[in-house]
């Protein structure tokens, strides 16, 4: 990345036509934009905009047209990659750009519900026991809430979740906790771009105890593909890679229970496990 569109100079330049447009606060200025104060002071030390909030900022400040524009981001996410920083680790931040085009989604979770459906407070407890290259808990867990404003486009993603049992009855953060974040995917499992399946537990070895995986398709026919580890993670769109994948997802996808029996699963254990 050219040296006139780092960390410092974007920072700064952004902060200096605030203060030329006799905005004299950050407060000001989130209101004025629709985003949260916190997002501003982001995007005021250096950290990565998002493609919408860097079109705020071009609406708001002609000046900065040419700046922060869909190539200027494009090129930021890039030095993000490199160098590190942001709200995610170097290695995810590929696969979140994938995900943020993408014309559908499709995730299958054995251990943990998948962040694009995870509560707040269930991502904050596990992002507390998370090493990361990237920021604070607080700075990720902002990242991963932002994810899921893909859900609430006007022309949403078509949402597939794959999950095991398991990940409805894993305590994690506490009876509240998990009533909430299954209460949450009850209320997605209802909308009509989302289909959630549940592997109920009786079903003992399958095609995806290897771990979790995701797929982003995209208009232009292609899919990636992103496979997480126990130390990191890797995204592809290597056609044979893709094909093995889809394969142990459609088989996954054999062993679950339909749609609306998945739902009433969810319910019941929400209702008879984690009620307070």
């Amino acid at each position: 990345m050219e040296r006139s569109a780092d960390a410092a100079f974007l920072g700064a330049e952004l902060r200096r036509v605030r203060l030329a447009a006799g905005i004299k606060s950050q407060d000001e200025l989130a209101v004025q934009l629709g985003y949260d104060r916190s997002q501003i002071s982001k995007a005021e030390s250096g950290r990565p905009l998002s493609p919408e909030l860097a079109a705020a900022y071009a609406g708001r400040f002609p000046e900065l047209n040419g700046l922060v524009d869909s190539g200027f981001v494009e090129r930021w996410a890039a030095f993000v990659r490199k160098n590190g920083g942001g709200p995610f680790p170097r290695y995810f931040v590929d696969w979140v750009e994938e995900e943020r085009i993408a014309r559908s989604l499709l995730y299958w979770a054995p251990t943990l519900v998948p962040g694009i459906l995870q509560t707040e407070e269930y991502a904050r407890v596990l992002l507390a026991t998370e090493a990361s290259d990237a920021q604070t808990p607080d700075e990720r867990l902002a990242g991963r809430m932002q994810r899921q404003e893909i859900l609430l486009r006007p022309q949403p993603p078509m949402v597939t979740v794959v999950i095991s049992e398991f990940v409805l009855m894993r305590n994690v953060g506490g009876h509240a906790v998990m009533h909430e974040q299954l209460a949450r995917l009850a209320e997605a499992a209802q909308q009509p771009k989302m289909v959630i399946q549940v592997i109920p537990g009786e079903i003992g070895a399958h095609a995806g105890l290897a771990g979790p995986v995701s797929f982003a398709e995209h208009d232009d026919g292609t899919t990636a593909v992103y496979a997480d580890s126990f130390t990191t993670g890797t995204t592809t769109k290597d056609p044979d890679t893709v094909a093995r994948a889809r394969e142990t997802i459609e088989l996954l996808r054999g062993e679950a229970l339909p749609r609306a029996a998945s739902l009433q699963l969810i319910r019941e254990t929400a209702e008879e496990k984690w009620k307070l």
